[in-house]
């Protein structure tokens, strides 16, 4: 689950909500269409949530290998917890395991479902994708919501692009 969450930024709900026939193997593509919360299947967030989104080959492989050992499910769960198998509870799984891997790691704040979001949508702007493609892949319905809530550079971006600013400040300077 951690590992969809980073490569694709699917909020927890839609993560829990996926269904092996939504992704496309073949074609290299996941659907994105429902959502589980608290226990509840339903629509996704909003209409621009729906939709369908690139499956890396390497995010396809280990998403191939998990369902070797996943459990087995009438309604195909891609998470499903082995005891009810239904949808795993992202909550528990958040106290039981994130909450404490992040204490272990030293981060300063929780680890939580919603940090890999962010996290992914930083890595998309350290990559250099166009905000209009970030939006995209982010399903946002507004680019300032990609821009402002999700919004965060790297450091090693923003010490390149000022890197760049000051090469041309002392190019301009030294021309003078």
């Amino acid at each position: 689950m951690v590992l969809v969450a980073q490569c694709l930024g699917l909020r927890v709900s839609e993560i829990v909500g996926l269904q092996w026939p939504d992704l496309d193997f073949v074609h290299l593509a996941i659907r994105i269409t429902r959502s589980v919360v608290c226990g509840r299947v339903g629509e996704v967030k909003t209409e621009y949530s729906r939709d369908e989104l690139p499956l890396d080959s390497a995010l396809a492989a280990a998403l191939l290998e998990w369902r070797d050992i996943a459990p087995a499910t009438r309604v195909q769960w891609v998470f499903a917890n082995p005891q009810t198998l239904r949808p795993y509870q992202p909550n528990t799984m958040q106290k039981k395991w994130l909450s404490k891997i992040g204490r272990a790691i030293g981060l300063p704040q929780s680890l939580g479902w919603h940090t890999f979001r962010h996290t992914y949508r930083t890595w998309l702007d350290a990559t250099g994708a166009p905000v209009g493609v970030q939006q995209k892949l982010m399903r946002h319905a507004h680019i300032a919501t990609t821009m402002n809530v999700y919004g965060n550079a790297l450091m090693q971006s923003k010490r390149e692009a000022n890197g760049k600013v000051v090469t041309i400040a002392f190019r301009k300077h030294a021309s003078d």
